[in-house]
């Protein structure tokens, strides 16, 4: 496949990928799981817990995860940068969302920094690693500082 034809796959999947983090805010895992490749070398790092490596690790952190939304929706994605090779893609985004966290009534902003890798598999364009950080702006450099 060419380089050409791989970015307007990648194109795609990308809009799918967006569609699919919507209903994650609304509680609902599995389009993004669908996303994600089937393979066992995939890995999550969200912004709630350390990183899990291997599918059902990922399934269950994102199933968790995603519970912990509700009635959510995505309400922008800007976009810093973005790489396609024939096999190899990855992107690097703000995501912005409107959510229900927790038990909470009323709807919370939320905004993630997100690096997104995929690869070209049989099937398509598949994730093989998200990393997403609420660090959207600069912060002091002592927020980098564990409790002891």
């Amino acid at each position: 496949m060419d380089t050409e034809l791989a970015g307007l796959l990648f194109g795609q999947i990308i809009d799918k990928y967006h569609q699919a983090l919507g209903e994650f805010n609304r509680g609902n895992a599995k389009p993004l799981l669908d996303i994600f490749s089937r393979e066992e070398d995939i890995s999550l790092s969200n912004p709630v817990g350390p990183t899990v490596m291997g599918r059902s690790n990922v399934v269950k952190t994102a199933e968790r995860v995603a519970s912990t939304l509700r009635e959510g929706q995505a309400t922008g994605f800007e976009n810093l940068t973005r790489f396609v090779s024939c096999d190899f893609a990855y992107m690097v985004e703000n995501e912005h969302y409107l959510a229900k966290v927790g038990g909470k009534p009323d709807f919370d902003q939320i905004a993630l920094r997100v690096t997104s890798i995929f690869r070209m598999e049989n099937s398509g364009w598949k994730m093989v690693h998200r990393h997403a950080d609420p660090i959207v702006m600069e912060q002091p450099v002592e927020t980098m500082i564990q409790a002891k």
